[in-house]
Formats: structure tokens, sequence, C-alpha cells
């Protein structure tokens, strides 16, 4: 089975799997970035499916997919919002981690080891997968996005966000988050591996999906916090493709 699972990438976050649900921890900046994603998320799977994000389990009745689910970060939210959750993870020992965890919480989520592509392969079809920071560590984009597209049903949709290439994800995403601030190891992120919102709307196409909507990610330093923007796309980026007919 021809797969697009990156080892050496996979290996620098299986060495960080026990870490994932300390907020001052090595994913200080996922959490950090969290509610931002969440809001653009649920904001574009409410409008896709017409959900009333007030009502009580808004998505319920949806199947949904987090490909690369590390600890669950995404996942959880997701299944208290009512959807029926697989998550998924190349590297292995993120999978108990994220089991211990839902468990602790109360949670039911289906955590498995696997891939897009073996997911895929064995007929597994969803209404949303979330493809949150996975395609700029993956060996082949193109061939890993077809696998997301394969894995959606008819009107699903994908939320995938990535890192733009550009002097500002450098900066901040290398040399501020991993050099100077040490959230991440070193080597966490290979610039010439990001992707830029052209390239990756164009993969997406070429995946058979549609894109609707793409976002910036914005990190304030003076509010410390993160927001979504219509225009800036320079740093953190998010988007949102559909799976027609």
């Amino acid at each position: 089975m021809q797969t697009t699972i990156d080892p050496a990438e996979v290996a620098k976050f299986e060495a960080m799997a026990a870490e994932w649900w300390d907020p001052n921890g090595k994913f200080k900046p996922l959490h950090m970035l969290n509610p931002c994603r969440l809001d653009y998320i649920n904001a574009q799977i409410a409008a896709q499916f017409d959900r009333d994000l007030k009502a009580p389990l808004p998505f319920k009745g949806l199947r949904l997919l987090d490909i690369g689910c590390g600890g669950g970060l995404l996942s959880e939210p997701m299944a208290r919002l009512g959807a029926t959750v697989v998550g998924a993870d190349a590297a292995p020992r993120n999978i108990p981690v994220a089991q211990v965890h839902a468990e602790q919480m109360g949670l039911s989520i289906d955590y498995r080891h696997s891939t897009a592509e073996d997911l895929a392969a064995a007929g597994e079809r969803f209404d949303v997968v979330l493809n949150m920071e996975v395609v700029e560590h993956v060996s082949d984009p193109l061939a890993y996005l077809t696998a997301c597209h394969d894995l959606l049903k008819p009107g699903g949709i994908m939320l995938c966000s990535t890192l733009n290439r550009t002097p500002q994800s450098f900066a901040m995403a290398i040399i501020g988050a991993e050099w100077i601030m040490r959230w991440l190891p070193k080597g966490t992120h290979e610039w010439k591996k990001f992707i830029t919102p052209d390239e990756l709307y164009d993969l997406i196409r070429k995946a058979g999906l549609t894109p609707v909507d793409r976002k910036g990610m914005v990190f304030n330093p003076l509010r410390w916090d993160w927001s979504l923007s219509d225009r800036d796309l320079t740093c953190n980026y998010v988007t949102a493709s559909v799976r027609t007919g």
C-alpha cells in the first residue's frame, strides 16, 4: 500500500506524545491556536450541514475524521458537539495518550493508529475530515489530499490548515516558536515544506475537491491570542473545501 507518511516527521511528534495535554509544554502553540481553529471549524461545518451551533449536540449524526489527531485536541471538542469521531494518527504513541484522556473526560472517541491512505482503502467514509497542520509534514501532499478526498462522502467538507511559505512564517514558526521561545524542538518544521495558499488550492482542486473558503490565523503578540483574518494569510491559514456530486 502506497503511503505518504514521512517516518522522520512521525518520529518528531511521537517523541513529544506524552506532552499533548500540557498547555505549557511542547504543544503550547497548538493550545493557544485551538480556540481560533475551532471557531473556523465549527462555523464551516455548521454552514455546510445547516446546523445551529446554539442547539444541544449540533453535530449529532455527522461522522468526522480527525486525521493526524495527536493527543485529541480537536477530536474531543468535536465529540462534545455530538459528532461521531474517529481520530487517526501515524505516530503510534499518540493513540494511548489520546485514548486515556478521552476516557478521563468521559468521551467516546474511536482512536486508531492509521493513515489517510489505509482508511480510504478500507472504504471508510466521513461527512467531515479535519486535516489540520498535517499536509506540511507528508512526503506527497497531492497523494495525501487525494486520500482525504476519497474519505469524504459526496457533500462532505474538509478543513485543512497549514503554514504559508513566507519570511514571516519562517520568523514566527521556526525562529520564534523553535529557536527563541523553545515551544517546539528545533527541526519540528521544515520551511521548504510550507505551502502557499494558491499552491494548496491548486493541490485541493487536483485532488478532486472544490475550495470554498480560506482565512488567515493571525497571532497578536500584544493580546497574546489568535484571530481569524480575511486578508492576512502570511503565516498560518485554514481552508474549507467540499466534495461535490
